[in-house]
């Protein structure tokens, strides 16, 4: 429903430019008007298919759970990997990096956008700074495992959870409970 109400907003501008400067002396004003119409009705149809996502996700807080569970194992994963990263062989963290967060980033990453659909888009900005930041410090340890890069791999494992960490308190700091 979104795809088709964008397409109507985009035929509708389109249409409405046309229509301006089809003559260079009068305004196809009929044109223009239905080109408006459209443009509102995509309009509508694009804030109905909102709506509905946002019902879809459970903006009771079915998503926010999900964000919940995914980012707890998350900041788990990282604050054991970073624990036993001196007994890990550095070539070796590129596969446990894999292995533990692989599906919980991506499930993560699926269900975001209920932080805007609940809270809205200041307090997903706050969360999703400090997670892509995880996650670009994250794919850097992995890089730098695969390079053979030891000590470039371990020191960016700290820096990756102190951003994931960060993510989840400012989630927390959302949902009311308490960040560590």
């Amino acid at each position: 429903m979104k795809n088709i109400g964008y397409a109507l907003i985009t035929l509708g501008f389109l249409g409405g430019a046309l229509a301006s400067v089809v003559s260079e002396t009068e305004m196809y004003w009929g044109y223009f008007g239905a080109a408006l119409v459209v443009g509102v009705v995509g309009i509508g149809l694009v804030r109905v298919g909102q709506r509905q996502i946002v019902e879809a996700e459970g903006a009771t807080g079915a998503g926010m759970q999900e964000l919940k569970t995914r980012l707890d194992q998350i900041v788990a994963n990282i604050t054991h990997l970073n624990a036993e990263k001196t007994r890990i062989e550095p070539y070796a963290l590129r596969h446990r990096i894999d292995e533990l967060f692989r599906d919980d980033l991506g499930a993560f990453m699926e269900a975001r956008e209920s932080i805007t659909h609940v809270h809205g888009l200041q307090p997903y900005a706050n969360v999703m700074s400090h997670m892509a930041a995880g996650e670009r410090y994250l794919n850097r340890v992995w890089s730098a495992s695969a390079d053979g890069y030891a000590d470039e791999a371990l020191a960016f494992l700290d820096k990756t959870e102190e951003q994931f960490v960060e993510a989840k308190a400012q989630f927390d700091a959302l949902t009311g409970q308490e960040a560590w």
